[in-house]
């Protein structure tokens, strides 16, 4: 009988593990004449030597290449280095925090993202997505100087202010702003309903200002946001959105109400008694110039005044009730003329609706394209034709139609202007032209109607462009028609400045005086209204979060610092008696090496040798009295430290408490330095030693305390019943863990101190030792319920301290974290802790905290085509090429009328379905769902099951399941597509290493134990083999 060789794999294993990596025993050879062939097959970007796009005709989805999903907006959010005194922030033109809300993405707090940006931009969903930001905040970068370039600060900010929109919280104006006078019931009139006029209403809302309204002269609104931005670039239903937020403030819009003279003008709104008045209605009219003066739409010819809204009616679902809604049926040849961003949101438009090709022709040269890259970038990627230096000449017609166009040449003379040389010309033939030669104001009704406003030699009203006033008191102008603004964000930003001022103008009408620092108020919403005080041991914190005793609170003016950030405690550097004091040796912190190599910000883990405070205990006890006096509703926790000595521990905790503390800490964990003078962890690993001196304190004080343990024991609950038996108030878990970081290449450890290099083992901190922690808490809180937990160790978000409250702390210290940034990070917990209380009041169906359900996407850009489901074609080669075919079919199929009637809108607000939580509920709820591993069910089998339409043909799942798992996934030879087999034993392994959030998801499995099933049926083959 022959015997089964356990230590093979058998032959159906054999065949999955064909593409699993080897190492290669020699060099590779394939001729390259085979590359050549092989590289089309995997090809994911387009070939260089195509020269037509794919087909996009009526296809709006979005191409924007900075549109980021969750994964890549985590990735790019973590590599920013929210730099001090952030120069991208002064490049922005409404000045938005930016590190501020980067750093809330980062720890996946998106609404105190999204807050940062709508409070200082209230359209700042729309400018994510439209703003040229390489030319704004992007370029100022300081990344710009290594080598992985700048943030994608733009895609940044669409991500975080999308995921708000999709919680559908309405705005609300901020408690705070006492608004009851007859002064904010001024009446106020915005004439135009573009980014300007809703900025300047937003704001003047938040002020206070009730009777607010905006006259639109169209049928829909958003101005050119709506009109002229196309959908693949800035979809209808986000202009739409961030005009019901401005509404929700009360802000009313009134439509078909125009500026001219047989309806709205200025002298007849000041007549009924408008106190101000803002004119944000844009440049109506386009340029026309020789030779395309007497040419008409039915030649072929278009304005992009003309042409631009046309395309946006009939691919905007829900833009407008009216009638006629078609695309331009364009065809052959189309000829766009200009170099600023709407002759190229012309030219890719063309492209959608039905032109063969688009040649984009401009006077000047490359170097003085008006557009921004990414809007040349998107055209050249889909084969636009550029040709320079060219003016145009003559219109050829035949048959009354546009057949050709002829151009001069232009140079540059030596005076530096560009000139037409009229002996070198071009002819093109061409079906259509497109002229997008900018806009002005030139009807003369309109200019009537704005009397009596002056205008300038550009044809536009004479305003103060610091204040957006005009020459007469009380009329104001902003966005394109006060000639400042060439971009969304910079009309955002004259409506906000024009806001402050109609503000001060109308309160200086009702003879009171404003601030002379602009105070706009804030974007709120009920979220920031959430309670997250907490009520411990008698004490009252605003909020859960404070500093541990460590650097932050090195010294009490920085304590103080910290409170004015918002803190809700701090626990003081430990201090001691002055025959303890310490000196430090250096170097003594240093950065962790759990997180790879990751150098800057954001580290993982930090080591330190630091010991307790350099700084005597009258020091510490005149701050605490002076710091208790200044913030009385602050809670401030001394942390002192002795030997095991009832003497010492009774002085100094009545010291302490005479100063004025709120509570003590009883520092008997600190792993290094300390314990070798018998203090520290050398009386916090003995339960005996930890109990007499948590008596000796109770005895000494009436004040709360807490003993703060140390992760450096066989069993952390034991130390914490010793405290409780001790009669201590609570216990803080935990301190840092014993470790060492590394060696440098040559042996010597770091931190390395003296000539010697010498070094002893250290405290790791931050999130590399947050299991640990969680533990822990967790461990205690099952142990002891009810006993005040304070927690430490790893708290770097509002996302982790839910960890830890759900495991059973109370309140939260935090170090490491601030070593990574600053004070500030205090505000995005504050935000981002109340939007996940009201979260979970909300019951969002499959949301994660503020992460909502994970749509199918490649490269962020959600999948809105139903024909390439299930038809196994990845995202590469001629799979990709199948796929676009079968989206372009399905595109052309399908209509205006069919995208509106499918549409279905869900309530916004939506309603509170339980009340909100406080914090104490949050407190331990997780805690009955921890035990022990015997308790756990294995007859609820879960299986992987992978999305193919999100998969990027990676293989890391297929290599973890064969090297550390069951092989059970295949991975196809030509599609690179994984597929899970029924060996599955659902270990997640998989979903671990998986670079694409949410493709591999979890499902109750039918097949119970198949793996083990599997080997137990080899043995028995073996066995009788």
């Amino acid at each position: 009988m022959s015997i089964k060789v356990q230590s093979k794999d058998v032959a159906d294993i054999e065949n999955i593990l064909t593409l699993n990596p080897k190492i290669k025993p020699h060099a590779s050879l394939v001729p390259s004449s085979e590359t050549k062939v092989n590289k089309k097959h995997w090809k994911r970007n387009q070939d260089k030597k195509c020269n037509s796009c794919d087909p996009l005709l009526n296809n709006f989805d979005d191409v924007k290449h900075t549109t980021l999903s969750e994964r890549g907006a985590l990735r790019e959010a973590n590599r920013c280095l929210k730099c001090a005194d952030a120069p991208c922030q002064k490049s922005c033109p409404t000045q938005l925090d930016v590190k501020s809300f980067i750093g809330s993405i980062a720890t996946k707090n998106f609404y105190g993202a999204a807050k940062a940006i709508f409070s200082d931009n209230p359209l700042g969903l729309t400018c994510g997505m439209v703003c040229p930001t390489s030319d704004l905040c992007v370029g100022s970068c300081n990344l710009y100087a290594s080598e992985e370039g700048a943030i994608n600060i733009g895609g940044l900010q669409h991500f975080a202010t999308d995921i708000f929109m999709q919680m559908k919280i309405p705005q609300v104006r901020p408690p705070h702003i006492v608004a009851d006078d007859e002064s904010y019931a001024t009446k106020v009139a915005l004439i135009g309903c573009g980014p300007a006029s809703v900025s300047c209403a937003t704001f003047l809302a938040r002020l206070g200002y009730k009777n607010l309204t905006i006259f639109e002269k169209e049928k829909f609104i958003g101005g050119l946001s709506s009109s002229e931005i196309p959908q693949y670039r800035l979809p209808i239903e986000v202009v739409q959105y961030e005009i019901e937020l401005m509404k929700d403030l009360g802000v009313k819009i009134e439509n078909e109400r125009k500026l001219s003279m047989s309806d709205i003008t200025i002298q007849k709104l000041k007549n009924e008694k408008y106190g101000a008045i803002f004119v944000g209605i844009g440049l109506p009219n386009p340029k026309r110039v020789h030779p395309f003066e007497n040419l008409t739409e039915e030649m072929g010819f278009f304005t992009s005044k003309d042409f631009l809204p046309k395309v946006s009616l009939a691919s905007k679902p829900g833009m407008c009730k009216c009638t006629g809604k078609a695309l331009p049926q364009l065809s052959g040849n189309v000829i766009v003329l200009g170099a600023g961003d709407t002759a190229f949101d012309c030219a890719t438009s063309a492209l959608r609706c039905g032109a063969s090709r688009v040649y984009v022709v401009f006077r000047k040269g490359f170097t003085n394209i008006r557009a921004v890259p990414e809007e040349m970038e998107l055209a050249r990627e889909e084969k636009c034709e550029f040709l320079p230096f060219l003016g145009p000449h003559e219109v050829h017609l035949k048959n009354g139609r546009v057949s050709a166009i002829t151009f001069f040449r232009t140079e540059v003379n030596e005076e530096g202007e560009f000139v037409e040389d009229y002996e070198q010309t071009m002819k093109l033939r061409a079906n259509y032209i497109i002229c997008a030669f900018g806009s002005g104001l030139y009807d003369e009704d309109v200019k009537a109607a704005l009397a009596p406003l002056n205008f300038n030699k550009y044809g536009l009203p004479d305003l103060n462009v610091k204040t957006m006033e005009t020459t007469v008191p009380g009329i104001f102008c902003g966005g394109d028609i006060a000639g400042v603004a060439e971009t969304t964000v910079e009309a955002v930003n004259d409506g906000k400045t024009a806001a402050w001022h109609m503000h001060k103008y109308i309160q200086a009408q009702h003879g009171k005086e404003v601030s002379r620092i602009p105070e706009l108020p804030k974007f709120y919403t009920p979220i920031d209204e959430v309670d997250i005080s907490v009520e411990l041991c008698g004490m009252k914190f605003v909020n859960p979060f404070g500093l541990a005793s460590a650097t932050p609170c090195t010294s009490s003016a920085m304590i103080r610092r910290a409170f004015e950030a918002g803190w809700g405690f701090a626990v003081t550097k430990t201090f001691s008696l002055d025959k303890d004091i310490v000196t430090n040796v250096s170097p003594r912190i240093i950065r962790g090496s759990t997180s790879g190599h990751n150098y800057g910000p954001g580290q993982g883990a930090f080591l330190n040798i630091e010991l307790i405070s350099e700084k005597t205990a009258a020091y510490w006890c005149q701050s605490v009295s002076e710091l208790k006096k200044d913030f009385p509703d602050k809670i401030l926790i001394a942390s002192i430290m002795c030997s095991y000595n009832s003497k010492d521990w009774t002085e100094l905790a009545k010291m302490a408490e005479l100063a004025g503390a709120d509570a003590l800490e009883l520092n008997l964990s600190c792993p290094h330095g300390m314990g070798e003078r018998g203090m520290g962890l050398a009386c916090g690993q003995d339960p005996v030693l930890v109990r007499n001196i948590c008596r000796w304190v109770r005895e000494a004080t009436k004040i709360p305390f807490f003993a703060k343990l140390t992760p450096n024991v066989t069993n952390i609950v034991d130390i914490a019943k010793a405290a409780q038996e001790g009669n201590a108030d609570g216990v803080t878990a935990t301190n840092t863990l014993s470790g060492l970081m590394g060696l440098k290449g040559n042996g010597d450890p770091w931190p390395g101190v003296g000539n010697e290099k010498r070094t002893t083992y250290g405290g790791v901190s931050g999130n590399a030792i947050r299991p640990v922690a969680l533990r822990a808490v967790s461990a205690i809180a099952r142990a002891l319920p009810g006993f005040p937990i304070l927690a430490t160790g790893g708290i770097d978000s509002a996302e982790s301290s839910m960890q830890f409250l759900s495991c059973g702390a109370s309140v939260l210290q935090i170090c490491s974290a601030i070593q990574n940034q600053d004070f500030t990070v205090v505000d995005d917990y504050i935000t981002g802790l109340k939007a996940l209380l009201y979260l979970e009041s909300m019951g969002l169906k499959g949301w994660d905290g503020q992460s909502p359900p994970t749509p199918r996407h490649q490269k962020g850009k959600i999948l809105t085509a139903k024909s390439v489901l299930g038809k196994h074609l990845p995202s590469f080669g001629h799979y990709q090429k199948e796929r676009q075919d079968l989206i372009s079919e399905e595109k052309k199929k399908v209509t205006l009328e069919m995208i509106e009637r499918n549409m279905t809108s869900e309530p916004r607000p939506i309603a509170i379905q339980n009340g909100i939580p406080k914090v104490q509920d949050i407190v331990g709820k997780t805690v009955h769902k921890i035990g022990t591993y015997g308790q756990l069910d294995n007859s609820q089998q879960v299986v992987a099951l992978i999305d193919e339409e999100m998969c990027i043909n990676c293989g890391k799942c297929y290599m973890t399941c064969n090297d550390s798992g069951y092989q059970a996934i295949t991975f196809d030879s030509e599609t690179h597509l994984a597929h899970v087999t029924e060996d599955c034993t659902g270990c997640t392994l998989c979903v671990s290493v998986c670079p694409i959030i949410d493709c591999i998801q979890y499902v109750k499995s039918n097949i119970h134990f198949s793996m083990i099933s599997r080997f137990k049926l080899l043995d028995i083959i073996a066995q009788y083999c």
